[in-house]
């Protein structure tokens, strides 16, 4: 058996492949153009209108450079409106627009029912069980991260 196999980081990537297929999947069943990076993204700007774009790259733990595109992704598609911050004129802040709301609300369902078909294979109580590890080490190891997720009552 080849070493990797057994290995947290193989199988942490493996798994991450495999929730992209199917996020993918799921919406282009759905005839949605959305990939995974931009539904956190959609998703943390809904729970906190007119956060800020730098603000938003640690709400969920992604580069603030290649967030970048995906904001710009997402204005091109209508879904997210970019405004010179009121307070600093230097920061843009994202709110969700009227077809980003509807888009949400069409496929967070979706979303939801998908994260079922990610841990296929397990019962309730090993998805339950397993999910409480990966947020465990994915907490401790937070501050390694090139991307850290900050924390959660910042703007």
């Amino acid at each position: 058996m080849v070493e990797i196999y057994n290995m947290a980081g193989h199988l942490v990537r493996r798994l991450n492949q495999i929730s992209v297929a199917i996020f993918a999947d799921r919406m282009a069943a759905e005839g949605v153009e959305l990939t995974p990076v931009q539904f956190a993204a959609l998703s943390a700007i809904d729970a906190r209108p007119g956060i800020a774009q730098a603000a938003l790259a640690g709400a969920i733990a992604y580069d603030q450079t290649t967030l970048g595109g995906v904001i710009d992704r997402l204005e091109q598609k209508g879904f997210v409106a970019r405004e010179v911050s009121p307070t600093d004129r230097r920061a843009r802040v994202l709110t969700v627009t009227r077809s980003g709301q509807d888009l949400l609300a069409r496929v967070r369902p979706v979303v939801r029912d998908l994260q079922g078909d990610i841990l296929s294979g397990l019962d309730e109580d090993e998805k339950a069980q397993l999910l409480a590890l990966l947020k465990k080490t994915t907490d401790a190891g937070n501050g390694k991260s090139r991307a850290p997720l900050a924390p959660r009552d910042k703007r």
